[in-house]
C-alpha cells in the first residue's frame, strides 16, 4: 500500500502539484503542463495520474491546500455540530467561527472556497485518468476497466463530498472543458450521477488488493458501501439494505478488506492507532505516512488536515489547540442505571461531565475517553490528562482535547514526521482517517431495519456495537501501561472512570429504535466529522436538525460567550453557501448559470 499511495517520490509530489493547481475558476486549471497527454499514455503514466487522484483523499494533494478541504472534515462535519468548539482563540482561523455560528454572509469564506476548490480539483484529477487511459496502447482490457472503476470510484466520493457539503453542485465528468469557458449549472441533481459511478466500481473493482499489497486502493466492499451510503443520503432504505447485507454477510465474498480480511469490528481504539490502521474494520480510509520526504516540499503526507487539532502547551504535538470536544459531547456519554444512553436529552441536566467545581459522578460510555481528552483520565501513554492547561482558551474552548487524532508518546518519531523544515513536522502523523468502517455499515443496517418496523434486528445490530464498546479489555485504566501496539493499558483493574454500558433488551417503538440508532451513531462516531452530515441526513425537512442544533447552542451559550444570540435557520444553515468567486466565474456572461442556495 505504501509504495502506491504515499512513498511515490517528492518529485512526482512536486509535478503532481503544479500540474493540478487550483486557479480561480474550479473548472479552470492548466492543461497537463510541460507534459504532452501522450508521453503520460502508458501504463506508468496512467497510474501516476491515479495516484495524484488518490492522493487528494487526505484533503490536500500534497499542495497545502488548507484545513478547509482536511478529509476528516473537522470543520464542516463536527464544529458545525454538536461535537465540538473551533478551539485555539476567536481570531486563529477566524474564518471557521462564522462557519460556526451559521452565519448567512458566509459565501466569501476562505474555507468553502477551499473546500470546493479542491474537490473539483480532485475530480479532475479522476477525469484526466479517464482523458489519458483510451491513448495507452500497454494496458489490457481488464486492467482497463479496474482503472476506470477506480476513477470512478474516487470522482463519486469528490461529488459525494462536494453534495453533503453545498448540495446544489455542478456535476464535472471528463468530457466537460477544463478551462474557464466551460460555464455549468448546478439546476440538476447530481445524484444520479453519482450513484453511477459507484455502480461502475460496485460492477468491476477487484474483491481485494492482496496479490499485490496495495490494500488501500478501493475495493469492491468499499464501492457497495459506499453506494449503499449514497442510498442512505437519499432515503432509499430498500435499495441501501440488500447492498449492506452483502457486507454483513460476506455475500460472494464482498464484505473483505483491501488486504482480503472480512469486515468486523475491531478493539474500539485500533480505530484511531496508525499501528493498526486498514484493520478488518477499516473500509475505506485516507492513507497517511510520514517520513516519506514529503513534509519538506510541501505539507506532507501525514494528515496535515489535522496539524491544528492537537493539544496547546504540552502532550502530543506542539501546537495548537484548536478541535475542542464539547461540554454537551461529553454529557452525552453519561448512562442510566442500566448503562443505557439518555435518549430524552436529558444528559445535559444535573452536573455537567468532568465540570472544574461541581463534576457529574455517575455512570459514563467507556467510549468517552477514547474520544476526549479530559482531565485526572490518562492521555494514552502522555499521563494523565492535566486539564485547562492543555486548554488555549478555556472560557471559549472548554476544558477537553480532541483524542482520535493523536498519537501515543511512545509512537512518536516512529508514526509521527521529523522534518526540519514544516513547522508541523511534529503533528504530521500517519494515523489514517477513516472514510468508512464496518460500524457506519452496522448502524446503517440497524436504521434501514427500523424504517421498515423490524426493530428486534434493529436493536441487535445496535447492541453488536454498544456489547464491543462494553468490552472491558478494551476501556481506559488508570495506574496501568499503555500499550501503543494494542491500544490497550495493563493492568485492567482501576477503570479510568465509572464506566457502565448495557444492551437494549426492546426496541418498543420505531420512534424509539430511531432515537437509539442516531444516539449510538452520535456515540460511536464523535468527532469523525460525521454528525453534522447526519442530522443533515435524517432532517430531510422536518426541521430536527434545527431543533437539535438550537437546543446545543441554548445550554451551550451558558458558558461559551462566543454562543451568545447564536442560532441555527431551518431552511439554510442544513448546507453550506456556493462560494460567491465560483458563482462570479461561472456567470461571467451575464447568465445564472451557478445559483446560489437559498438563504446565502
Amino acid at each position: 500500500m505504501k509504495k502506491v499511495f504515499k512513498l511515490f517520490i517528492p518529485f512526482l509530489l512536486i509535478l503532481l502539484t503544479v500540474i493540478f493547481a487550483c486557479n480561480k475558476g474550479f473548472l479552470d486549471k492548466p492543461p497537463l503542463g510541460t507534459l504532452n497527454p501522450s508521453v503520460l499514455a502508458n501504463e506508468k503514466g496512467v497510474q501516476s495520474l491515479l495516484i495524484g487522484a488518490y492522493s487528494c483523499l487526505d484533503g490536500e494533494g500534497g499542495s497545502g491546500a488548507g484545513w478547509g478541504s482536511a478529509a476528516s472534515n473537522w470543520v464542516y462535519g463536527s464544529v458545525c455540530a454538536d461535537d465540538a468548539y473551533k478551539g485555539s482563540t476567536p481570531s486563529d482561523q477566524g474564518d471557521i467561527l462564522p462557519l460556526e455560528n451559521y452565519s448567512t454572509k458566509s459565501a466569501s469564506n476562505p474555507y468553502l472556497l477551499n473546500k470546493w476548490q479542491f474537490c473539483y480539483t480532485a475530480v479532475q484529477r479522476c477525469n484526466d485518468v479517464l482523458r489519458v487511459l483510451p491513448q495507452a496502447t500497454d494496458i489490457s482490457e481488464d486492467e482497463q476497466k479496474i482503472i476506470i472503476a477506480q476513477a470512478r470510484f474516487l470522482r463519486g466520493f469528490y461529488h459525494f463530498e462536494l453534495k453533503k457539503v453545498f448540495n446544489n453542485v455542478p456535476y464535472v465528468d471528463e468530457t466537460i472543458s477544463t478551462d474557464s469557458a466551460a460555464l455549468i449549472g448546478n439546476g440538476t441533481d447530481i445524484w444520479p450521477n453519482i450513484e453511477a459511478d459507484f455502480q461502475v466500481a460496485v460492477d468491476d473493482l477487484p474483491l481485494d488488493w492482496q496479490s499485490t499489497g496495495e490494500v488501500g486502493r478501493a475495493n469492491k466492499g468499499a464501492a457497495i458501501a459506499f453506494l449503499a451510503k449514497v442510498y442512505m443520503y437519499e432515503h432509499k432504505y430498500d435499495q441501501a439494505a440488500p447492498l449492506l447485507d452483502q457486507l454483513i454477510n460476506n455475500t460472494g465474498g464482498v464484505g473483505v478488506t483491501g488486504a482480503g480480511v472480512r469486515y468486523q469490528l475491531v478493539n474500539f481504539a485500533n480505530n484511531f492507532n496508525p499501528a493498526t490502521r486498514n484493520s478488518a474494520e477499516s473500509i475505506f480510509s485516507a492513507q497517511m505516512t510520514v517520513q516519506d520526504g514529503s513534509a519538506d516540499v510541501g505539507a506532507g503526507n501525514g494528515n496535515y488536515g489535522d496539524v491544528l487539532n492537537f493539544p496547546y502547551g504540552g502532550g502530543p504535538g506542539a501546537c495548537c489547540g484548536f478541535f475542542n470536544p464539547s461540554q454537551s459531547l461529553a454529557n452525552a456519554y453519561k448512562t442510566d442505571a442500566n448503562g443505557l444512553p439518555l435518549l430524552d436529552g436529558s444528559y445535559n441536566s444535573g452536573n455537567k461531565v468532568s465540570d472544574p467545581n461541581s463534576p457529574y459522578t455517575g455512570t459514563l460510555d467507556p467510549r468517552i475517553d477514547w474520544t476526549i481528552g479530559r482531565e485526572g483520565v490518562p492521555y494514552l501513554d502522555w499521563g494523565p490528562h492535566p486539564g485547562d492547561s492543555w486548554i488555549r482558551d478555556p472560557q471559549n474552548d472548554g476544558h477537553f482535547n480532541a483524542k482520535k487524532n493523536v498519537y501515543a508518546e511512545s509512537q512518536q518519531d516512529a508514526y509521527s514526521d521529523v522534518a526540519s523544515t514544516n513547522w508541523a513536522g511534529v503533528e504530521l502523523v500517519a494515523n489514517n482517517v477513516n472514510l468508512l468502517r464496518y460500524a457506519d455499515v452496522i448502524l446503517w443496517r440497524a436504521e434501514c431495519y427500523a424504517q421498515d418496523n423490524d426493530l428486534s434486528n434493529a436493536m441487535k445490530l445496535v447492541n453488536e456495537v454498544r456489547s464491543r464498546a462494553a468490552d472491558p479489555t478494551g476501556w481506559v485504566y488508570k495506574n496501568a501501561s499503555y500499550d501503543a501496539n494494542s491500544s490497550k493499558y495493563s493492568p485492567q483493574t482501576s477503570p479510568a472512570a465509572n464506566y457502565k454500558i448495557g444492551l437494549y433488551t426492546s426496541f418498543p417503538s420505531q420512534d424509539y429504535a430511531l432515537k437509539a440508532i442516531q444516539f449510538e451513531r452520535r456515540l460511536e462516531l464523535a468527532m469523525e466529522g460525521q454528525r453534522f452530515f447526519d442530522l443533515q441526513r435524517w432532517d430531510n425537512g422536518t426541521g430536527s436538525m434545527a431543533a437539535t442544533l438550537n437546543a446545543y447552542l441554548q445550554y451551550e451559550q451558558t458558558d461559551r460567550p462566543l454562543f451568545v444570540g447564536v442560532s441555527f435557520t431551518k431552511g439554510t444553515n442544513e448546507i453550506f453557501p456556493i462560494p460567491q468567486s465560483a458563482i462570479d466565474v461561472q456567470n461571467a456572461d451575464g447568465q445564472a448559470h451557478l445559483v446560489q442556495n437559498p438563504g446565502y
